[in-house]
Formats: structure tokens, C-alpha cells, sequence
């Protein structure tokens, strides 16, 4: 089987690679060979150096006619990661109508033509977001997020997600791939530096003060938010991947499950791991922008469908963080 990963160099696109190469297969077929495609380089060795990996760096948009022509051979399976970020879609309209929309029509039309070309169905997975919902005068948020709510995103990246989402189920339709959707939640936590998203600092208040370093949390510690650890991320694509179209139930997007925690539980689980003192680097400095971003995402969740996939919750943000911890060793 030959896959290709987009945002291929990014934390979750790496992980997703090192999970693979760890099984070796797919949907019951070898990995025979998986193609990385990001802007920045492959950082890790242990996946870069394997002989089953192809890396490719460059803008996504502008690298296309490259990934389809050869040396590539026509994919088995696609897992579109890569994305312009909440906050950066929002003070660059340009940057996100071109990096997912345009990017995402673009990439489904080529996986659509090789297949066809090869006698070829290829799988596809889209990483969409909670983004996708939000809450309007006459259409209120409710207070839990089921399957069947309706999305209503109040964001530029929530709005790019929904419609890419709409994309891949009209692929599906008409038979050109086998599209399938998750909207992740939040992923804590995440290694590295802060990026452009409005919901990096939820990495960051744990991530910077672990390493003897202060970070600034933009919203109030009575915030909620729906997380989930990048073990259970992972698992959640993978998952939503392999099933077949009966056990996912429809075409439409599939909600991932979530762990609903305040940012003051955050904080308390950091003193409850590694000390009050810890903790204390944790600094509150109100950011309007970002409140309003993340304040809009929904923070509780009943997924009946990822529930009858088998995909449950973490079980406490304590264990998330001792789960990076122990990623650390």
C-alpha cells in the first residue's frame, strides 16, 4: 500500500507516520511505501531514514503536480493533515482560503484523477475541527454537541473546514474516493514551540512550565475546553480510517471524543504532577481575540458514532500530562 501523509513533518503528521511504519499495515494491507509532504523538513529520524519513506518539502498547493506525476506512484491512501491554523486564518483571510480551501479542492481533484486513471478508489481522510461549530442569535449552542447538531462556525478556518468537509463528502458520493471526515479536538499535549493556533497556549501552560519556562494563558481559568492526548488522536484517525462505510454511518463528519476540562483543572492537574511552584509560571494576561475564538468552540461532547467505533475519551488530564511525560523519556 502506498500512502501519502500531508503535513507530513508537522507533530501529528509525524506521529501518524511513526504509528504506521510501527504497524506496517493499513486496513489489512502492507505499508509498502508512505510519502511525507510538508513546508519544513522531516525532523525525525527514525521515520525520515526509513526505507519505506519518501519526504517531499514545499508548498502544498504549488508541490501537487509534483506527489502526481513520476517518480510517485498512485496513492492507496491519503491522509490530508496539513492546514493554515485558527488564529493566522483569521487575521489572513488570504492565507486560509488558499492553504485549505483552494489546497483541499485542488489535492481531491488529483487524488480523484490518478484514481480513476488506475482503476483506483483511493481512501481518504480529512482532519476537520470543532471549529466547524459555533453559536448564532436564532441557533444557539447547545450546551452538549451530538452528532446531529448543526454546524455553525464563526470563524474563517471553521468556515474553511466545513466546506472541505463538504468537498470530500461529494467525492464520496459520486464515487471518486472513499472519503471519511473527523473533527478533531483540541490536541494536548504538544511538543515543540507555540504555533499560530488559538488554542496553542493550552499546550503551552503545561509544555513551558514542565521545562522551568513562564507562558502567558489568554483566557480565564474558569475557560472549558475539549481535549484529547495525541495517543488518542492518533488511535481516532486510524480508526476513522480503517472503518468500513457501514460502522461509520453516513458520509458526514465524525465527532472524536473529547475530555471536557477547565483551564483552572489544568492548572491544578500541572500542581497535582509537578508541584504548585510549576505551576506558578503559568501567567493570566486576557487576549480578546483569542477569548472570542476559543470561547466559541464548543467544550462538551456526546459522540455516539466515534463511541460505537470504540473511541473513548481520555480519562483525565492528569493522565495527559503523564503521558507526555513519560513521551519525554
Amino acid at each position: 500500500m502506498n500512502i501519502l501523509i500531508t503535513g507530513g513533518a508537522g507533530f501529528l503528521g509525524t506521529h501518524l507516520a511513526r504509528t504506521l511504519l510501527a504497524r506496517g499495515e493499513l486496513c489489512g494491507r502492507t505499508l509498502t511505501s508512505l510519502v511525507l509532504t510538508d513546508r519544513v523538513e522531516q525532523a525525525d529520524p527514525a521515520v525520515g531514514n526509513d526505507s519505506r519513506v519518501t519526504t517531499h518539502t514545499g508548498d502544498l498547493l504549488d508541490s501537487l503536480p509534483t506527489l502526481f506525476e513520476p517518480p510517485f506512484d498512485a496513492y492507496d491512501a491519503v491522509f490530508h493533515l496539513a492546514a493554515a491554523v485558527s488564529a493566522e486564518c483569521e487575521e489572513d483571510f488570504s492565507l486560509g482560503m488558499r492553504a485549505n480551501l483552494a489546497t483541499t479542492e485542488q489535492l481531491l481533484a488529483r487524488i480523484s484523477d490518478q484514481g480513476q486513471q488506475q482503476g483506483l478508489v483511493p481512501r481518504v481522510f480529512f482532519a476537520s475541527s470543532v471549529a466547524v461549530f459555533g453559536s448564532e442569535p436564532d441557533i444557539p449552542l447547545p450546551h452538549i454537541v451530538t452528532d446531529s447538531t448543526l454546524p455553525l462556525p464563526q470563524s474563517s478556518y471553521g468556515i474553511q473546514k466545513f466546506i472541505c468537509e463538504q468537498l470530500v463528502a461529494d467525492y464520496t458520493r459520486k464515487g471518486f474516493i472513499d472519503g471519511r471526515v473527523a473533527r478533531l479536538m483540541t490536541v494536548s499535549i504538544r511538543p515543540g514551540r507555540p504555533n499560530g493556533a488559538a488554542s496553542s497556549f493550552l499546550s503551552g501552560i503545561v509544555r513551558e512550565p514542565l521545562t522551568g519556562e513562564p507562558c502567558v494563558c489568554p483566557v480565564s481559568p474558569e475557560t472549558e475546553v475539549a481535549l484529547a492526548s495525541p495517543e488518542n488522536t492518533i488511535h481516532g484517525i486510524l480508526t476513522v480510517m480503517q472503518a468500513s462505510r457501514d460502522e461509520l454511518g453516513g458520509r458526514t463528519a465524525v465527532n472524536l471524543p473529547a475530555l471536557t476540562v477547565s483551564v483552572a483543572k489544568m492548572q491544578q492537574a500541572l500542581i497535582d504532577v509537578a508541584g504548585d511552584e510549576t505551576a506558578q509560571l503559568i501567567r493570566f494576561e486576557p487576549d480578546e481575540n483569542i477569548a472570542r475564538i476559543v470561547g466559541g468552540w464548543p467544550s462538551r461532547f456526546e459522540s455516539a458514532r466515534a463511541a460505537r467505533l470504540g473511541l473513548i475519551p481520555d480519562a483525565s488530564y492528569d493522565d495527559i500530562i503523564q503521558q507526555y511525560i513519560n513521551a519525554l523519556a
